[in-house]
């Protein structure tokens, strides 16, 4: 069993802004937490959060309309709650959203283009483990607290709510060279990696029991070899490139700030020393599990190229388990946004873990494109305070594609035509209502999930990638080439001596280099 120190991660995590600015003691895993005060602080009032500074008045700001992009499927009534939306952004911040879809497979290769083309957007998607610090690296994000920036410290004007709501550990653990260039997303700190199945194949199939035994991806096996003979209209695993066994979140990499960029430590350890991924022994022996069930028929034959996420897999009808970063409820939550209310069950097989990525692992930046960085920030600022905005935003139309009795809402008829699952991406997920098929104590048990979870040895430090961007860029493209094929299974683990002499060819080693000399600057700093 890995050990776990007798430090409390309440401790670490409430004192991280502390610890960046070179105070504190903290060592390297962590122990308990209260589950009070371990996550996130709930917003004062279900409107907005009372701030010193005057907020605008919406009759004297000219209306705009604002980009909103992110990943995932466009539902049918897209556009009837963008004019729900709307509607209800006049009288706030006279301002309109203009809803902007990407689905997953394709999220990475057009966000690229649209940020080396410089395309106009306003409000973007990013994450620590979806290419962040190499975005920012680029100047894609707007620093959003810089007082000697073109608009000021936006955050300081227009993100009060934002301040008094969002716990600090979350603000300093997103910074990059002391700057905010994204606001995250209030929600649970620490990660867990797992698989999620339905419950109604494996009830019909006698396989609760073995289900329930399950701990690590060996244990799959003969459980995915029955769904695949008993039930061969089925996938019995559904992977896709970035969900996988070999993800940051079930393998416990922790990349330091930006997943697209290769040096880690392990999350679940004590070394502080940066490696490649491939010099770990869990990369081979993952690839080579991944492997075996590939070719024994376990995993979707298009998983190297696949763009569903899932997520939308399992809405498809025809997925028995995937792949998926796991918290209290994500079970109901993937059921809720797939349509299978009541089906769907998770099995957590990884460690908690905190690790400085864990604050970055959902925001919100405003783009250096943004015509309106204040109104976007503006925006940004409900979605953390507005309790109405939120749940609209999320769930769509009262009484349309839910019902409501006080916090706990009902599914209706027209539920699927807006089930975006997307509530971790924005604001304060502790504004959003409960499903019915949820847990009522949800919040509570977010933040007692942070309990004994085991901090990264580098919680806390966020590597600044300007000084290898042209390296990182590089090696993203041959990532690209190998990772989707090896990750998933579709092409043999011997090709992965290939991609090392590859990766080390053009640059590896000056970017391990450069995450380890910042890396020791920060520890020698505490």
């Amino acid at each position: 069993m890995l050990r776990k120190s007798n430090v409390m991660l309440l401790a670490v995590i409430l004192t991280l802004a502390v610890v960046l600015a070179a105070c504190g003691n903290n060592n390297n895993n962590g122990g308990n937490a209260s589950p009070s005060t371990a996550a996130s602080k709930e917003p004062a009032s279900t409107d907005s959060a009372s701030s010193d500074a005057p907020a605008p008045s919406a009759a004297d700001l000219p209306e705009v309309t604002l980009s909103l992009t992110f990943p995932g499927t466009a539902p049918k009534d897209e556009k009837k709650v963008e004019e729900a939306i709307n509607a209800y952004l006049k009288d706030k911040i006279n301002a309109k959203i203009d809803i902007n879809m990407i689905d997953w497979g394709q999220w990475d290769n057009k966000i690229n283009l649209a940020i080396a083309g410089r395309e106009p957007m306003d409000i973007l998607f990013t994450a620590s483990w979806n290419g962040h610090s190499n975005n920012v690296a680029k100047g894609a994000f707007l620093a959003l607290n810089d007082p000697n920036g073109k608009y000021g410290n936006l955050l300081e004007k227009y993100g009060q709510g934002i301040i008094e709501t969002l716990p600090p550990a979350f603000l300093a653990g997103a910074k990059i060279n002391g700057f905010n260039y994204g606001i995250p997303t209030n929600k649970e700190l620490a990660e867990q990696g797992g698989v999620i199945y339905r419950t109604d194949v494996a009830n019909e199939l006698g396989l609760t029991t073995q289900l329930d035994a399950v701990k690590t991806i060996k244990d799959l096996e003969p459980i995915l070899a029955v769904v695949k003979e008993k039930k061969p209209e089925l996938v019995p695993l559904y992977l896709k490139d970035g969900e996988n066994f070999n993800a940051h979140y079930f393998a416990k990499y922790d990349h330091l700030g930006d997943g697209q960029i290769d040096g880690v430590v392990m999350k679940n350890g004590t070394d502080t020393t940066v490696k490649a991924r491939y010099d770990f022994p869990i990369y081979k022996e993952t690839l080579a599990v991944t492997r075996d069930f590939f070719q024994k028929g376990y995993i979707n034959r298009d998983a190297a190229t696949a763009q569903l996420s899932p997520q939308d897999a399992m809405k498809a009808g025809n997925v028995f388990m995937g792949v998926f970063p796991l918290k209290p409820g994500k079970d109901a939550e993937v059921a809720n946004a797939a349509n299978l209310q009541g089906k769907l069950k998770q099995i957590a097989m990884t460690d908690r873990t905190v690790s400085t990525g864990e604050t970055a692992g959902s925001m919100l930046g405003i783009t250096t494109t943004s015509a309106n960085p204040e109104r976007a920030m503006m925006f940004i600022n409900l979605l953390h305070t507005d309790k109405q905005l939120n749940n609209l935003l999320n769930f769509g139309i009262e009484g349309d594609h839910y019902t409501r009795n006080g916090e706990i809402i009902t599914a209706t008829a027209n539920t699927p035509n807006y089930a975006i699952g997307s509530a971790w991406m924005f604001g304060s997920q502790f504004l959003n209502y409960v499903w019915d098929n949820e847990d009522p104590n949800k919040w509570a048990l977010f933040k007692a999930f942070n309990e004994n979870a085991i901090n990264s040895p580098a919680l806390g430090f966020t590597f600044n990638a300007e000084p290898i961007s042209s390296q990182a860029s590089v090696l993203n493209n041959i990532r690209k080439e190998f990772d989707p094929g090896l990750d998933t299974g579709a092409i043999d683990p011997g090709k992965a001596d290939e991609f090392i002499k590859k990766m080390n060819d053009n640059g590896l080693k000056d970017i391990i280099a450069e995450k380890q000399k910042q890396l020791d600057a920060f520890l020698a700093s505490k």
